[in-house]
C-alpha cells in the first residue's frame, strides 16, 4: 500500500518540487506570494495553502540571484499551546519567531549579516538568544507563571530598520515572509495580534503573506482587509476541465505502481472518488488508503464511511475541545444534516431524470441571526460548506449569502455513489439554491448561552487536551502503538518527548525516531490548533 504524506509539514522543502503538480490557478497564487504585495491566502484544511507557500518560498531560493528576494518561511503552529498571561507576549513571541527565521534563512543562502538584528550582539549570540526566548514562550503550556525577558528583542521599527539596512549592504531587493498557521481557530487575541504585526511589519524591504481558515479569523481594528493585503481565496473547481487528471497526477507522486495500476483500470470508480474530496487533496489521500482496490465496492463503501462520518469527526472534535462553542457546532451538523443536505437530495432525485440542472448550492438570508451565521462559519473551516457568494439576490429580490455543500458528503447519500454521482457533479447550477430566510424554522433551536467566539472560553481548554489520549491524533495505527508502547499515552507526553526517549520503541534508531517524532508533533499541533 502506498504510504502518503498528507500534510507539508512532513515533506523536506528541499522535496517539494517533487510533489506539486502545477494549475494555472496555482501557478497565479504562487506567483502573487512571490511579489511585493502583501497577500492573505484563505482556504479550508488540507486544500493545499501550506504547500503553496511552501512551493513559492522554494522557487524564489532557486532564484535568489536575478529576483534577489529572501524568502522567509515561518509557521506559527507552535501558538496553539501558549499560554500567556500578557496578551502583548503574543506579538513578542511572533517577532522572535521572525527575527529567528530571517536569520536562518540569511545563514542557508550564504548571505553574511552586515549590521547585528539584536544591538550589536554577534550573530551565534543572537541565534541563542532567540532561540532560547522562544523555547521559554512554547513551554507556558508547562508553567505560565514565569516571567520571560524578551527586552532584548528589536522594536518593530528597529526590526525593519535593520532589515533595510541589511537588504541595502547586502544587494538584496527585499524580504518575503510566508507565515503558515497564522491565525489559530477560535483565538481571537493571538488573530488580532497577528493582524496588528502583519500591518506593522510590511515595508518597501518587507512583504508579508499568511495562510489562514475562512470564516473564523478576527482581525481586529487595526487591520482593513480591503486596504492592508489581497486576499486570495484557494478553491478547487471539482466542475472544470482537467480536474480529475489534476487529482490523479497528485496521486502518481505519491502512489506505488501497484495503486496506479488499479487506478487506471478503474478510472471511473476514481473519478467520483476525486469528486467526492471536493478538490480537497488531503481528503483524497486519505479516502483512497480506505478504498485501495478502487473496486465499485470499495469506493461506495469509503464514500459513505468517509463523508458520513469521518469528515465530521474534525468538526465534532471541536466540540470536545472547546466546549464552550458546543451549541453552534452541533447546531451547524444537524442543520446540514437535517435541512441542507436532504433538501438537495430530494431536488437532484427530482431534477436529474427530468434533464434539468442538479445542485448543491444553498441561500442564507442577509438577516438570519448572527448565532447562526457564526455556526455557518465553523462549518467553513472544517470543509463541510463553502461560502460562493456574497450579495446574491433570490426570490423576491431578497439579499442573502450563497454557500455549496461538500460533494463528498451529498454523494454519500446515494445508494450507489460510482453509478449515479456522475450526473450530480456534472450537472450542477448555482442557479438552482435552496433558499433559507431570516426566519426559518431550523434557527429556532440555536440559542447558545455563548453568544460569541471568546477567549475565555479557550483559555481553559488546553490543559483538557494536553491530557486526552494519542488515540486523538490523525496518525497511523502503527505509529500510535509505538508511542504507547514506551508509555507516551497523552498528547503531552508526545509533545515533550525526546529523540532519544522515542528510540526507547521496539526497532527505533535515531532516523526512525526523528521521523516518528515530526509526524508526531505535526499531527498533536495539527490537532491543538483546531
Amino acid at each position: 500500500m502506498s504510504n502518503f504524506k498528507i500534510r507539508t509539514e512532513t515533506i523536506k522543502p528541499a522535496k517539494i518540487l517533487d510533489y506539486f503538480v502545477e494549475t494555472n490557478e496555482d501557478r497565479k497564487i504562487i506567483e502573487q506570494l512571490k511579489s511585493d504585495t502583501p497577500i492573505v491566502l484563505v482556504g479550508s484544511r488540507g486544500v493545499g495553502k501550506s504547500f503553496l507557500l511552501r512551493v513559492a518560498e522554494t522557487e524564489l531560493k532557486k532564484d535568489i540571484g536575478n529576483s534577489k528576494i529572501v524568502p522567509v518561511y515561518i509557521s506559527f503552529t507552535e501558538g496553539s499551546v501558549l499560554q500567556l498571561t500578557d496578551e502583548h507576549d503574543f506579538y513578542q513571541w511572533m517577532l522572535a519567531k521572525m527575527c529567528s527565521a530571517f536569520l536562518r534563512s540569511l545563514k542557508k543562502l550564504g548571505i553574511s549579516m552586515p549590521v547585528s538584528l539584536l544591538g550589536g550582539k554577534p550573530e551565534d549570540e543572537e541565534e541563542t538568544y532567540l532561540t532560547k526566548l522562544i523555547g521559554e514562550f512554547e513551554q507556558t503550556w508547562k508553567d505560565n507563571s514565569k516571567v520571560i525577558d524578551s527586552g532584548d528583542l528589536p522594536t518593530i521599527d528597529d526590526f525593519k530598520d535593520t532589515v533595510e539596512d541589511i537588504c541595502e549592504e547586502a544587494d538584496i531587493e527585499s524580504v518575503n515572509f510566508f507565515i503558515d498557521e497564522a491565525a489559530h481557530i477560535l483565538r481571537p487575541a493571538q488573530q488580532r495580534q497577528f493582524f496588528n504585526l502583519y500591518r506593522d511589519i510590511n515595508s518597501p524591504y518587507i512583504n508579508c503573506n499568511a495562510a489562514i481558515y475562512p470564516g473564523v479569523t478576527s482581525f481586529g481594528n487595526n487591520f482593513q482587509p480591503s486596504h492592508d493585503a489581497t486576499f486570495l481565496y484557494l478553491e478547487r473547481d471539482v466542475s472544470s476541465a482537467g480536474y480529475v487528471e489534476y487529482m490523479r497526477s497528485i496521486v502518481e507522486k505519491q502512489a506505488d505502481s501497484n495503486l496506479l495500476g488499479k487506478i487506471a483500470k478503474n478510472m471511473g470508480n476514481f473519478s467520483i472518488l476525486t469528486y467526492a474530496a471536493n478538490g480537497n487533496p488531503r481528503a483524497l489521500l486519505k479516502t483512497l488508503t480506505q478504498a485501495a482496490s478502487i473496486s465499485s465496492r470499495d469506493v461506495n463503501t469509503t464514500i459513505k464511511s468517509f463523508y458520513k462520518s469521518d469528515i465530521w469527526e474534525e468538526h465534532t472534535l471541536l466540540s470536545n475541545k472547546y466546549s464552550g462553542f458546543t451549541e453552534f457546532i452541533d447546531w451547524g451538523r444537524n442543520f446540514v444534516e437535517d435541512y441542507i443536505l436532504p433538501d438537495t437530495k430530494e431536488k437532484n432525485d427530482t431534477y436529474i431524470p427530468e434533464g434539468k440542472k442538479s445542485t448543491r448550492f444553498f441561500w442564507i438570508h442577509r438577516d438570519a441571526p448572527e448565532a447562526v451565521k457564526k455556526a455557518l462559519n465553523l462549518l467553513c473551516y472544517t470543509g463541510i460548506i463553502s461560502l460562493h457568494t456574497e450579495a446574491v439576490k433570490a426570490t423576491q429580490s431578497r439579499v442573502g449569502t450563497r454557500y455549496s455543500v461538500n460533494f463528498g458528503c451529498l454523494l454519500s447519500l446515494e445508494n450507489i455513489p460510482v453509478s449515479t454521482g456522475l450526473p450530480i457533479v456534472k450537472n450542477t447550477a448555482i442557479k438552482r439554491m435552496t433558499e433559507y430566510g431570516e426566519s426559518h424554522v431550523a434557527y429556532n433551536s440555536l440559542n447558545p448561552i455563548v453568544t460569541d467566539f471568546d477567549d475565555s472560553v479557550i483559555n481553559n481548554a488546553l490543559n483538557d487536551q494536553l491530557s486526552k489520549s494519542v488515540d486523538f491524533l490523525d496518525l497511523p495505527s502503527w505509529l500510535i502503538e509505538s508511542l504507547k508502547s514506551i508509555e507516551l499515552t497523552q498528547i503531552k507526553d508526545v509533545l515533550d518527548a525526546t529523540e532519544s526517549r522515542i528510540q526507547q520503541a521496539y526497532y527505533v534508531g535515531k532516523v526512525r525516531s526523528r521521523y516518528i517524532k515530526n509526524e508526531a508533533t505535526s499531527a498533536v499541533f495539527e490537532y491543538l490548533s483546531g
